[in-house]
């Protein structure tokens, strides 16, 4: 019921009326612990704040709210991309949350979560980038340098919709983080680093002087969060999800995070 009322409204209910209240609905998971794996290289769906050093971004908003939807207490724990689909496959951790497509090849390992939002490939460059605005120009000049992280959308896009199919192309320079791809960008050291619209605009929203998004959008992908196959964990959640979709939260998490949020905050 109280799920039915617009978004500010239930903002104020929840400053008087406790959680539960709002999880009425909704599986109650009596304060399980969920232990959760994230790299924190990701703006803004999840980084280190540069102002106080603390992890933060829309995933970490998201978990906490779908957390006192369903009654559970979370914890996170840092691991690098590369690591995170096998450690999720093994088990080693309950869930983890990267800003990650939902893929058929990841989906025989891992098992995803509903989609949360559906975000766009875009070319990331400097600001002042003038020399190519489409990646047939990037393609026909072979001075021209992409960056990307090795097993990841942007690497593959990369690969086989702007150069020539080859995952070996001298051109990439491969990094172990997105994080470390854009920072090579800044330095001059590449030219380009595909990225999907959500994370492209939290780069560019805390640095519009130093990047740009360019070219017109190469397709679309949409975002899950991943658990261990067959987890109990996943119903509850994407029910949250639902919820969260149903009465404008993710659209407030949207407006924050994309347009609201400044690095220096």
């Amino acid at each position: 019921m109280l799920r039915s009322l617009p978004f500010f409204i239930r903002c104020v209910l929840a400053l008087i009326l406790p959680v539960s209240a709002f999880a009425s609905e909704l599986p109650d998971l009596n304060g399980r612990e969920i232990v959760i794996a994230s790299e924190n290289t990701y703006p803004p769906m999840q980084f280190v704040d540069p102002a106080t050093g603390q992890p933060v971004g829309w995933e970490y908003d998201a978990v906490s709210e779908i957390a006192q939807r369903i009654n559970a207490l979370v914890t996170y724990e840092n691991l690098s991309w590369d690591a995170m689909i096998p450690a999720i496959s093994a088990g080693e951790y309950d869930m983890a949350m990267n800003g990650i497509t939902i893929r058929a090849d990841r989906a025989e390992k891992v098992a995803f979560s509903d989609p949360y939002i559906r975000s766009e490939m875009f070319m990331l460059v400097r600001a002042d980038e003038d020399r190519f605005s489409r990646p047939e120009e990037f393609a026909a000049d072979a001075d021209f340098l992409a960056g990307a992280q090795p097993g990841t959308t942007p690497f593959y896009v990369t690969v086989y919709e702007v150069l020539d199919g080859d995952e070996a192309n001298p051109r990439i320079k491969l990094f172990e983080t997105f994080g470390a791809a854009v920072q090579a960008l800044r330095a001059g050291d590449v030219d380009l680093v595909l990225t999907d619209s959500t994370g492209g605009q939290g780069y560019v929203a805390a640095n519009p002087d130093t990047f740009k998004l360019i070219g017109e959008p190469m397709g679309s992908e949409d975002f899950g969060f991943i658990f261990p196959k067959g987890s109990d964990l996943i119903a509850p959640v994407n029910a949250a999800i639902a919820s969260m979709r149903a009465d404008g939260t993710l659209e407030a998490l949207n407006k924050k995070w994309f347009y609201d949020y400044k690095a220096d905050q």
